[in-house]
């Protein structure tokens, strides 16, 4: 197959992004601009129904095709309807984008310390909702002949020293697993590893004036921060054409903080 730019375009195709109803300067509301601008339908599938309403009209006026769902990751009834209304909307569903998570909410406490029900909520939306909405979307992307998913992990799992860590460590593991399974159905499963984003729940998280910004400086191999746009080019890339021989991979995207052979 001799290479084009064009491999790059999603026009005709359909993607769900979680997470998707940030304000401002979010991922979720990066990504699903950036595939849209692409050509891809956008479901903007957000628990903040009006944050989804916002980005889904913000794609509309940029003459994009979009549609908003509140959803509850964690809960396979609200899962369901959400695929439901895709394929209802869009005929289906192709890509798949797990960026919804816990991060900037979560304590930093040490993990012999963390009570189970905390755990568990923690698992319950960062690992298991991803595995929520790929069973729900799987079956609409067979139908289509194949697709992709891309779980948003994150360089805080290399090593895991906190729950978030952790969290987005066992979501590596949901990522090679399904990509080994679904392989052989031309489902491609992928995952972004971003570094310290300067998004609302990165500023959050690790505030400008924080020590870690001094650590990541005199560390990270180029910028220690990132702005969400600068992830966007990575996922156009696992969700096209383009990446139709990329599976069961962590992209790190941080400008040279996790650095693996």
């Amino acid at each position: 197959m001799t290479f084009s730019v064009d491999q790059f375009r999603l026009s005709g195709k359909v993607a769900v992004v979680t997470g998707a109803g940030g304000r401002g300067n979010s991922i979720g509301r990066a990504y699903a601009m950036g595939l849209a601008k692409a050509g891809a339908a956008i479901v903007v599938a957000d628990l903040n129904g009006e944050g989804a309403n916002r980005v889904s009209d913000e794609i509309q006026s940029a003459g994009g095709k979009a549609i908003a769902v509140q959803v509850d990751i964690t809960d396979p009834k609200s899962v369901a309807n959400m695929a439901n209304v895709a394929a209802q909307a869009f005929g289906g569903v192709d890509i798949l984008v797990n960026n919804a998570a816990l991060m900037a909410e979560l304590s930093h406490q040490t993990i012999i310390d963390v009570p189970i029900d905390y755990w568990n909520r923690t698992m319950a939306v960062n690992v298991t909702g991803a595995l929520n909405c790929a069973q729900a979307v799987v079956p609409l992307m067979r139908k289509r002949g194949g697709g992709k998913i891309v779980n948003q992990v994150s360089g805080g799992a290399y090593p895991a020293v906190s729950i978030y860590g952790i969290s987005k460590l066992a979501l590596v593991g949901l990522t090679t697993t399904l990509a080994r399974q679904l392989g052989h159905e031309k489902i491609n499963v992928n995952a972004i590893a971003p570094g310290n984003v300067t998004s609302e729940a990165g500023r959050a998280l690790v505030p400008d004036d924080s020590p870690f910004i001094k650590f990541l400086e005199a560390t990270v191999a180029m910028r220690p921060r990132g702005e969400p746009d600068e992830l966007v080019g990575t996922l156009l890339l696992l969700c096209s054409p383009a990446g139709d021989w990329v599976t069961g991979q962590v992209i790190h995207v941080d400008g040279g903080w996790i650095l693996r052979p």
